[in-house]
């Protein structure tokens, strides 16, 4: 008996049992092949991206080279005259092989020199829009940076090229306004400005906004995927876009793709228990290591010596350390779990600090910075702190509360008191200091206006004969001015004496506002006598509308007359034209000082200059070249000028003779001075 036949499947039971297997080899098949995708996606996209970074770096390379080669230009052209610049314009040209010529021009575009690349077998004709240029040219002086033309297409040596001009301004302080003009060849710009890094890689090319492709270095390779970026060259005048075809190769990463997935699949079992294992090893680990850290925390906080305390979001106390507890004189439990006024606040204070916690907690902020209070003890004494809060954040990321610093700032009180006193005894010993400061200061600057007084008592002592015996008016009149001046200069000497009292006592307060004009001619006349004995000439160069200065007049007026006696006197023995020159003018501010305007003063002579071995030592007290000299004049001069805020200095004057200048600050409209009237 044969046995009976298994019924045979219908369509729909087989279709059962393969539908699960298929759709999790279609889910498989999917995942893989979304892998391969994105994995491709992403390799293609780095190499675009590569070539988008590439393009930006190559484009601000080139920005900052005609920034460098307009600054280069600017600088040829701004001490040089036409012969000079031709022969810089030549070493210039060798340096900067795209550049096909160099111009020279003045104010209205007019040729005043050229010079062409070197490298070229036929000078090149002028390639430039005059309308262009122009238009260039005023970009360039309303910006005061470099301007370019729109490029124009070239014949040069048989080849055509692109030629590009760039005009930048020239304004030197002492000379009218020109422009200096240089003409770029595109290609040269790619080939001479652009690295080899970017060429190699990729084909270069200059390009306007529409597309229409200029100069270009390079060709893609055969069979190669291109890959493409723009980057805008923003050009003032003529926008540029330099743009980069890449011939990288597309990514074809499936075979390395499919085998990393499929032994990731088949080692992930085996991985998974390893790392339930490794994961229970260190869960067991992680604990062990927590007591240790529990107990490691304890030991630091029992050690401290900074008060710990926490609160969280209703303001009751979580946590004190025992340095806490010691520094108010409260147990823990005394405070762990309090709410409200804490009991080591003042009572006249517990007000103000209600308000002040109520608004940390309304901002949720740190005062990392630190807040100074004062705190009560429980036996009644008060004790200044510092407190340094800073929020409470748990594992989850979530606010619990604020962690507070308390710093005991009685022993620092201690020391700043102590401090100060010191500070104060070195203040009395710098006064006694400063008497024999103004001792010096007296005997030095009282020679100036006696020595004046007696010139002037002399001259009058020769006119009064002639004039009592003729009776001259004109005579009669010199007498008159000559008293005039003995009463000046005795005013002048007791004036000096007050200032320089003031001066020691750091009588900040007695300065004014006086016109820089009236600070020189109130020593002019002086000046001028000197001068005249010494057959020289004073030239004062200080225009009126000058802002006042914040100083005291009559030391500021000595240190302008101590220079202008010196420079009289360097200019004594020197030979040709003796001219002594009195100038001011409004200067910056040094680096990192105040953002207050100065007004630079400066006495300039044509003698023969300060020798290296007296620069050394000019400034030092006591030190001078003069047979019947003190040594006191240059000294005390940058003593009067530093306590004004200003310094004093020198530099060589062209082609001879010294310049000093010293600066004073601006008065300010707010401050409370009488102006000194010219």
């Amino acid at each position: 008996m044969t046995p009976a036949a298994a019924p045979a499947r219908t369509p729909t039971q087989k279709l059962r049992r393969w539908l699960p297997w298929g759709l999790l080899v279609a889910l498989v098949a999917a995942l893989l092949g979304t892998l391969l995708w994105l994995a491709r996606s992403y390799e293609t996209e780095q190499v675009q991206r590569a070539l988008e970074r590439d393009n930006a770096d190559a484009v601000a390379d080139l920005r900052h080279a005609l920034t460098a080669d307009a600054q280069a230009l600017r600088r040829m052209t701004a001490a040089a005259t036409p012969p000079q610049w031709e022969a810089a314009a030549q070493e210039l040209l060798i340096a900067h092989p795209a550049w096909l010529r160099l111009e020279w021009r003045n104010a209205g575009l007019h040729p005043r020199a050229a010079g062409d690349s070197p490298f070229a077998s036929q000078p090149l004709p002028l390639p430039a829009d005059p309308a262009a240029l122009q238009d260039a040219c005023f970009e360039a002086r309303q910006s005061g940076a470099a301007s370019f033309a729109p490029s124009r297409f070239m014949l040069r040596e048989g080849l055509g090229v692109e030629v590009m001009p760039m005009c930048v301004l020239v304004a030197p302080s002492n000379a009218p306004q020109t422009y200096a003009i240089a003409y770029y060849a595109l290609d040269g710009v790619l080939d001479y400005m652009l690295d080899e890094n970017y060429k190699r890689r990729q084909s270069v090319s200059l390009t306007e906004p529409d597309g229409t492709r200029l100069a270009s270095h390079g060709a893609p390779r055969r069979g190669a995927r291109i890959f493409t970026s723009r980057q805008t060259l923003d050009l003032p005048g003529n926008p540029l876009v330099l743009r980069m075809d890449g011939w990288r190769g597309a990514p074809n990463l499936f075979p390395d793709v499919l085998s990393v997935t499929v032994t990731l699949l088949a080692a992930a079992l085996a991985v998974v228990l390893v790392m339930l294992g490794r994961d229970f090893r260190r869960r067991q680990q992680a604990e062990d290591e927590l007591a240790d850290a529990l107990a490691f925390r304890k030991a630091m906080e029992d050690s401290l010596v900074t008060g710990l305390r926490a609160l969280d979001l209703q303001g009751r106390i979580t946590y004190v350390n025992p340095a806490f507890c010691a520094m108010v004189g409260y147990a823990p439990e005394e405070l762990i779990g309090r709410s409200g006024p804490a009991p080591y606040w003042p009572a006249e204070l517990t007000d103000a600090y209600t308000r002040r916690r109520a608004a940390r907690q309304a901002t949720g902020g740190s005062t990392l910075q630190g807040i100074e209070s004062e705190y009560q003890r429980k036996d009644g004494t008060r004790l200044p702190v510092l407190l340094i809060e800073a929020p409470l954040i748990t594992a989850t990321g979530k606010h619990s509360g604020w962690m507070s610093a308390v710093l005991d700032l009685s022993e620092q009180r201690r020391v700043q008191e102590r401090q100060r006193a010191a500070q104060e005894r070195l203040q009395a010993a710098a006064r006694l200091a400063a008497v024999g400061e103004m001792a010096s200061l007296l005997s030095h600057e009282l020679n100036q206006p006696l020595a004046a007084i007696s010139s002037y008592a002399n001259g009058s002592l020769n006119l009064l004969p002639g004039a009592w015996q003729t009776g001259d008016a004109a005579q009669l009149a010199d007498v008159r001015l000559a008293l005039g001046r003995i009463a000046e200069q005795a005013g002048r000497a007791g004036r000096v004496i007050h200032s320089v009292h003031k001066l020691v006592r750091r009588g900040a307060d007695a300065r004014t506002a006086a016109k820089p004009l009236a600070l020189a001619e109130a020593v002019l006349p002086l000046v001028q006598l000197q001068a005249r004995k010494l057959g020289a000439g004073v030239d004062v160069r200080i225009p009126p509308e000058l802002p006042s200065v914040s100083c005291e007049p009559v030391m500021v007026e000595q240190v302008l007359l101590n220079l202008a006696r010196n420079g009289l006197q360097a200019m004594a023995a020197a030979p040709g034209e003796r001219v002594l020159t009195l100038s001011a003018e409004c200067a910056s501010p040094d680096a990192g000082a105040a953002a207050r305007p100065w007004v630079a003063f400066s006495v300039t002579d044509t003698g023969e200059g300060i020798s290296p071995d007296v620069a050394e030592q000019l400034f030092t007290p006591f030190f001078t070249t003069k047979a019947e000299g003190m040594g006191m004049g240059l000294s005390l001069c940058r003593t009067v000028v530093e306590q004004h805020g200003g310094t004093l200095g020198y530099t060589p004057n062209t082609p001879r003779g010294t310049i000093f200048r010293f600066t004073l600050p601006v008065a300010l409209e707010h401050e409370n001075q009488e102006e000194l009237q010219v």
